[in-house]
């Protein structure tokens, strides 16, 4: 085990800084590999930006992978006055598939240090509401201003230039989006609570149904774009080009800089038409399907429970706006990421770096352009150590204490849902595995478990997809599932949504499926209860 963290090498371990509990449920999704230093510096200035205790941060670094801190969390949650329960519930959502009695590390907070943090709650809520109110101009103005910042440091003469545009243009433009981001998630969060509500009220299947119907011909999920568009496109309705310009900067692993956008390929495009051709579904036809699921649930719950329809009929027919919204930020927050690999390969290209600019963080590279070299002698160092967190399998999803990325690998008997310290976890050998209800339905057949959406045309029709984590670069598998399962992932995660729009059985946040899962198995999902019954093979 090593015993200090070395982030000049970017040999890095926040597990290290005391005994916390992490979790990597909510933000696996968006950030599914190991990070290059480039993209965790820049990342960590969101969760700079958002600190409310002194001392601690929202966010960790661990072997190179993202993981939020969950000890700090629920530590001011128990300090308001929350029971152990209520402060589970409310971040389940981070937890995923773990014991209930799972101890969590509890910071020592005064009730005066509690008093000291409101202020800054109350900050934080100001600049979100503030971010709201420009949602609708941010989706209306982002895509021309990312193709004229991408114009100007295209066009910057020397380094020092391109570095007075980072600091005085994209750095505020980032810091807003911030809290745009951070304003326009919140109304459709009011999903998980009205869920609740509903499936007490109607049960699992209607709820999930009455959740659903978020696209239609006339506004689309912006998760749903790819495989729509790319069925438009084979019907002569959309052009190559609109599709690149709507879609091209979405890919599996948006949020790394390093990861080449689909738009830089030139044989991307094809490729995913190819793959259409070979296996057309009519994706128009599924959602029409769930939409008819959505209405029939409406008039059963109008019909047998017409006093509480009345009342949440306001809050069910928000969730479709709420849900665009939110799908059509984090499109454009992907866009302006895009744009940040760009100024980065601009860096790149004026400091003779190319590619090994992201094994710089964001303030070695501004002090590089000014023509400080304080850090690319350590890039050969970070460049070793980064390709040896890539050759490891994805960290457990929730760790506690100190944590050995390698020794962890090196073991066998190793747990990949959760790992503690202090205490030795049995591997489960139940035939069930359990996770988050993402979109209702049961269905029996084999898996094909996916290491990434390349593998795609390994997926055979009707089979249940299997996967650590998805987004939208997996989209296009998803009208070919029968169900999907996934290790990370939460109620409102691009799994659970996107299934639900197509009526496909979905169960998320297993936190083992791929390990205690193999291709050519045989299970029985059930979304409604969020479980994975392991069935004999024929």
């Amino acid at each position: 085990m090593r015993n200090a963290n070395d982030p000049q090498n970017s040999d890095w371990n926040d597990s290290l800084s005391g005994d916390f509990l992490w979790s990597r449920n909510n933000y696996g999704e968006a950030r599914p590999d190991v990070m290059t230093p480039l993209t965790w510096s820049t990342s960590k200035v969101i969760y700079d930006q958002s600190s409310i205790l002194p001392g601690y941060s929202l966010a960790g670094n661990i072997g190179g992978r993202f993981y939020a801190n969950v000890s700090v969390m629920y530590s001011i949650v128990r300090a308001m006055g929350q029971n152990h329960q209520a402060a589970m519930k409310q971040l389940e959502g981070l937890l995923g598939n773990v014991p209930h009695d799972l101890e969590i590390p509890r910071i020592d907070l005064s009730t005066w240090t509690v008093i000291k943090t409101l202020p800054s709650f109350l900050q934080l809520a100001k600049k979100e509401k503030a971010g709201f109110r420009k949602v609708a101009d941010f989706l209306i103005e982002n895509p021309d201003r990312c193709r004229e910042l991408k114009q100007r440091f295209q066009s910057a003469k020397n380094k020092v230039e391109l570095a007075e545009i980072w600091e005085h243009e994209l750095t505020p433009q980032y810091l807003d989006m911030i809290w745009i981001v951070g304003g326009g998630y919140k109304p459709y969060e009011a999903s998980i609570q009205l869920k609740d509500q509903l499936t007490q009220l109607v049960g699992e299947a209607d709820a999930n149904a009455l959740l659903s119907g978020l696209s239609n011909d006339q506004e689309l999920l912006a998760s749903m774009g790819p495989v729509v568009g790319i069925a438009k496109v084979a019907r002569g309705e959309m052009s190559r080009q609109q599709y690149l310009v709507l879609y091209g900067h979405r890919c599996p692993d948006e949020m790394e800089l390093s990861a080449p956008r689909p738009a830089e390929d030139p044989t991307w495009f094809d490729r995913q038409l190819q793959e259409y051709q070979a296996s057309p579904v009519n994706v128009a036809e599924l959602i029409q399907k769930q939409q008819a699921e959505y209405h029939k649930a409406w008039e059963r719950l109008a019909k047998d429970h017409p006093k509480q329809a009345q009342k949440m009929k306001t809050s069910i027919e928000a969730i479709g706006p709420a849900a665009r919204m939110r799908e059509a930020i984090r499109s454009e927050m992907t866009r302006f990421y895009g744009l940040i690999r760009d100024w980065a390969l601009r860096a790149g290209d004026l400091t003779s770096l190319g590619e090994d600019i992201f094994f710089l963080n964001i303030e070695e590279l501004l002090a590089l352009l000014r023509g400080v070299d304080g850090a690319t002698a350590l890039i050969p160092s970070r460049k070793e150590i980064y390709q040896g967190y890539r050759q490891l399998p994805p960290y457990p999803m929730v760790i506690r204490g100190a944590f050995d990325p390698f020794q962890w690998a090196a073991n066998p008997n190793r747990r990949n849902d959760i790992y503690d310290a202090n205490i030795t976890i049995p591997i489960s050998t139940s035939d069930i595995i359990r996770g988050f209800a993402g979109a209702a339905g049961c269905i029996e057949g084999q898996v094909h478990v996916l290491d990434g959406p390349e593998q795609g045309d390994q997926l055979r029709p009707g089979e249940i997809l299997v996967a650590v984590t998805t987004n939208v670069g997996w989209t296009p598998l998803f009208p070919r599932a029968g169900a999907v399962i996934t290790d990370v992932g939460a109620p409102l995660s691009h799994a659970a949504i996107v299934a639900r729009e197509l009526g496909i059985p979905a169960v998320v946040g297993c936190g083992d499926a791929t390990t205690r899962l193999k291709t050519g198995d045989r299970v029985r999902v059930d979304g409604g209860a969020g479980t994975v019954t392991i069935l004999p093979n024929r």
